[in-house]
């Protein structure tokens, strides 16, 4: 499994949809992403025991604190192309006891080094709200470059429209 200084990140397993479900219910943690329609607790079950096995073209894990072996999150690769070595990554940290502390940072620069290092990758990307600071603070520590804005592409609360950076990092860039 892969490992930081922080947290571990592991596949993700068929009981560890309660806490997806938590997460996908906190207004905290869908605030800046692009959401499904609301889905009941058993379908997040079912969605989670059919679990495609991960591949080279989608890489969804769990973060886990390497202290006390806690699922605090998930992130991804996905859409990787092996014919260009591009893939884009999604993350969140879903227990709020974890975050501003480190672990997203962590878990970030595991995944980076996974599809730098193991997918052998040449290129990563990610989409951020630009009001999102936070995470772009984040993205940028770890070597991501801010590449361009979509304006307006993101719809927030109230339909409020949002512009979205492109930030990239290059395999070499890793921080």
């Amino acid at each position: 499994m892969p490992e930081g200084g922080l947290v571990r990140l592991r596949a993700l397993e068929p009981e560890d949809a309660d806490k997806i479900y938590d997460w996908a219910n906190d207004p905290e943690v869908g605030r800046w992403m692009v959401n499904d329609h609301p889905r009941s607790r058993a379908q997040i079950r079912k969605r989670c025991e059919e679990r495609p096995v991960n591949k080279y073209e989608l890489v969804v894990l769990g973060i886990e604190t390497k202290a006390d072996s806690k699922l605090i999150g998930i992130v991804d690769l996905r859409d990787a192309e092996p014919e260009v070595g591009n893939a884009e990554l999604d993350i969140y940290i879903g227990d709020a006891e974890y975050r501003n502390g480190g672990y997203g940072t962590d878990a970030m620069r595991v995944m980076c080094r996974y599809g730098f290092d193991a997918m052998r990758l040449h290129m990563i990307t990610l989409w951020v709200v630009a009001e999102n600071e936070r995470a772009r603070h984040v993205y940028r520590k770890v070597g991501f470059s801010e590449d361009g804005r979509h304006r307006e592409a993101f719809v927030g609360e109230g339909g409020r429209r949002h512009d979205m950076i492109l930030m990239s990092m290059l395999k070499g860039e890793l921080k």
